[in-house]
């Protein structure tokens, strides 16, 4: 069974991997889209993602529930400017760990990246409403930077409402 998995878990990271590359060198920024989550191929992110592999949702949430914390999803998060968890630090005034604006880079990335995970997860279901109710039905307005928020929240509406090749010329007219 873990051969297995450790096999379908490559094929679905690389899938999703190479959706994100598209997206990205679509959007203009190729070099990311080059290097986007090669993190995940690190033993230490591919082992526990082949062991709680399933195919219909992320491995972190299998460990998440297994474990009461996902160790591939903390060392991913700390490496990788395209998740808005990267960007937390200490704010001196408040004495907490606030967000922290994205630059909008990492933002269009984070587009990428949530647009690919929902066509590979949804297959053939999958619709371009999907990246926005998935947003919609989490509450990420407290934890992301409000104009990071705003942004991610404009393109992913934008897609939902008139479709990809729009979306991406709008994308591409940003300063990056």
């Amino acid at each position: 069974m873990y051969i297995v998995n450790f096999w379908k878990h490559f094929k679905t990271i690389t899938k999703h991997r190479h959706i994100v590359m598209f997206n990205c060198f679509r959007a203009g920024i190729p070099v990311q889209g080059l290097l986007h989550d090669l993190s995940k191929y690190s033993p230490y992110e591919f082992l526990v993602g082949a062991k709680y592999y399933q195919g219909t949702r992320s491995p972190n949430v299998a460990e998440r529930q297994a474990r009461g914390y996902s160790s591939a999803w903390l060392h991913h998060k700390g490496r990788s400017k395209h998740h808005y968890e990267y960007w937390f630090d200490n704010d001196d005034v408040t004495l907490t760990i606030q967000p922290v604006e994205m630059p909008v880079r990492y933002v269009i990335e984070m587009f990428c990246d949530r647009v690919s995970a929902s066509k590979v997860y949804n297959g053939k279901n999958y619709k371009d409403s999907i990246p926005l109710d998935y947003f919609n039905s989490h509450d990420y307005r407290v934890k992301m930077h409000p104009n990071t928020r705003e942004l991610l929240e404009e393109l992913l509406t934008m897609l939902a409402n008139e479709g990809e090749e729009k979306t991406f010329k709008y994308i591409r007219s940003l300063k990056k």
